[in-house]
């Protein structure tokens, strides 16, 4: 299973970005599908995940600001990113929690990671 993330670079403060990972390789299904963020000198933490039965989570610090949706007959989230601020500068890596078959096994899969830049 192989994720591909695009869409990162370089905007103004108030700008927009939208980013787009593509999931490929032998996948049954997929559980929870979302976006991830790791700033320099910090932990990656959650910025927003929606889950194959619907339910969508954000961070408190994009609420409002950044919309996760996903098409599921591609096997790609998208993460659209308005108002942007310097503090979103990061890396932003997707997840994806991958079924191979019906069963209730999956596996936990990370796409290369693309940068977004926010300038003042």
């Amino acid at each position: 299973v192989q994720l591909q993330a695009s869409g990162g670079g370089l905007v103004q403060a108030g700008g927009s970005l939208r980013l787009s990972c593509a999931a490929s390789g032998r996948i049954f299904s997929i559980d929870a599908l979302g976006w991830y963020r790791q700033a320099p000198g910090k932990q990656r933490e959650l910025v927003a995940v929606a889950t194959n039965g619907g339910r969508i989570n954000y961070a408190d610090s994009v609420k409002g600001r950044f919309t996760v949706s996903r098409d599921n007959a591609k096997n790609t989230v998208y993460l659209q990113m308005n108002s942007l601020k310097p503090e979103d500068t990061a890396v932003y890596y997707c997840n994806a929690e991958v079924h191979f078959s019906d069963s209730w096994y999956k596996a936990d899969y990370w796409g290369q990671g693309t940068l977004v830049t926010v300038s003042s």
